[in-house]
């Protein structure tokens, strides 16, 4: 049972970005109810877990996680947690989550989030933990307005994701997102203003735009794409240094858009283009609204506009009935597009998507290959690319400083430890790389000190795989 004093809660996001946003604001709901955060599991009192299933892999960590906790319940005993699932395993499993994990006490559907503490309250209300389901029908489709401040940042305070809008109606037939999420809906903007200025006013510099879509922004609400007038308004917040966009639809963007971007100072010139592939018979097969010809004149008239800006992408290899021809096609294009940042991820075949159904499916050995020739092609591109900016200057926003944790941890090279031994190695980005899915800056500080979220100049002097090293101006 729970534990004498105030409630305890711990809180595990998987997934995506967006996952995250719900689970701030989850934390900032539970923190005003009176429960307080805390890092380990073993000492809270509630433990929640914001599950993703999105694809395979997301699906098995998601699971793997709930396995880890209900074991951990049995092992307290009598100081048990409540342990609570939310998200969009929540939602999509919720059946097979009573059936299979009794430990599991509380079961909150991606459209429910917001209910939360109401859900807990009533599971925590009886001498024994009380099984409490929430789920609001999906086809509400409405937001809950909740005030700016209940939002608990755990990206470490410098950034935040600025979630703009839920759901999808795009129905790409590999994706399970609508029939979890519901249709596109954006959220007002006034709301996401004084969300924003609520950010900065806590210390945040970085605002990261994420969506399902972020190009569609507003046309549900006002009739129009309003992305480029929200990007205005963010701009002339006070605080705010960067303002970077994520998941935009080739053919949503526009050229007013193309402009925003070009001529507003804070809004990074980076943008992520979800494509998927470059064969017009497989963007068929996945209900994809653009063309092989449409996507390359997009990225011209993007590189056209902004020389300096940076393209990221995703594909997918071994979609069914992906032939050697659509697969060579695809790494033509990555050859000839020479995106800046990229990845591939193999097909992954889901129960309730129309792809599922489709004949022809790849083998997994087949679709395993493919990813890997796409990358290897990326990996040249991109180390090339890293090399080409030796003795240029960039902004750089600071991440913190090289520790040995960092420098023993996988992924950092021996060229970056043979640095460290060298000066005072700070760890940063610039507007080329968002948190987490790109590459970083190193760089000597000398004996000057920073603190995270610090912006510095910085000349790079060598360039180690995808990332950078340089030195302060």
């Amino acid at each position: 049972m729970p534990r004498i004093g105030k409630k305890k809660v711990h809180l595990i996001s998987l997934g995506c970005d967006k996952n995250l946003v719900d689970s701030e604001k989850t934390l900032g709901l539970m923190y005003k109810a009176g429960y307080e955060y805390c890092e380990l599991p073993q000492e809270a009192d509630v433990i929640i877990v914001n599950t993703c299933c999105f694809i395979r892999d997301a699906k098995e960590e998601s699971v793997q996680t709930l396995i880890e906790m209900s074991d951990l319940k049995e092992e307290l005993g009598e100081t048990a947690p409540l342990l609570v699932v939310m998200g969009c395993m929540a939602e999509r499993y919720k059946e097979e989550i009573q059936e299979t994990l009794p430990e599991v006490d509380v079961i909150v559907g991606t459209n429910s989030w917001q209910d939360i503490v109401d859900a807990v309250d009533k599971s925590l209300a009886e001498n024994e933990y009380t099984k409490v389901r929430e789920f609001r029908p999906i086809s509400d489709n409405v937001f809950v307005e909740k005030p700016v401040n209940e939002r608990f940042i755990t990206a470490g305070g410098h950034y935040a994701y600025l979630k703009i809008a839920e759901g999808c109606g795009k129905n790409c037939t590999y994706c399970i997102i609508p029939s979890l999420k519901g249709k596109y809906r954006s959220v007002p903007m006034e709301d996401l203003l004084k969300e924003a200025v609520s950010l900065a006013e806590d210390g945040v510099k970085e605002l990261i735009l994420v969506a399902q879509e972020t190009t569609l922004y507003g046309v549900d609400l006002y009739g129009r794409k309003m992305l480029p007038e929200l990007l205005q308004k963010l701009n002339d917040i006070e605080g705010i240094k960067w303002i970077r966009i994520l998941y935009c639809y080739p053919e949503e963007i526009t050229d007013e858009l193309v402009q925003a971007i070009k001529k507003l100072p804070k809004v990074c010139h980076y943008l992520d283009i979800p494509i998927q592939h470059a064969s017009d018979h497989i963007l068929k097969k996945m209900a994809r609204r653009t063309t092989h010809d449409e996507i390359i004149s997009r990225i011209a008239k993007l590189r056209e506009e902004i020389p300096d800006i940076v393209l990221r992408t995703t594909l997918i290899s071994g979609f069914p009935g992906e032939s050697d021809k659509d697969h060579n096609i695809l790494m033509n294009f990555v050859r000839d597009t020479e995106f800046d940042r990229l990845g591939d991820f193999e097909y992954s075949r889901e129960e309730g998507t129309k792809a599922a159904g489709l004949s022809h499916q790849v083998s997994a050995k087949t679709k395993a290959a493919r990813r890997n020739e796409i990358m290897a092609v990326q990996q040249e591109i991109a180390v090339r690319k890293a090399e080409e900016k030796i003795g240029r200057e960039y902004l750089v926003m600071i991440e913190g400083r090289l520790t040995d944790a960092c420098s023993d941890s996988e992924g950092t090279s021996e060229t970056v430890n043979d640095n460290k031994a060298a000066g005072n190695i700070y760890v940063g980005r610039t507007y080329m790389d968002a948190p987490d899915v790109d590459g970083l800056i190193y760089i000597d500080t000398g004996s000057r000190e920073f603190m995270t979220g610090d912006m510095v100049s910085a000349r790079v002097t060598g360039a180690d795989g995808y990332d950078l090293i340089g030195e302060l101006i």
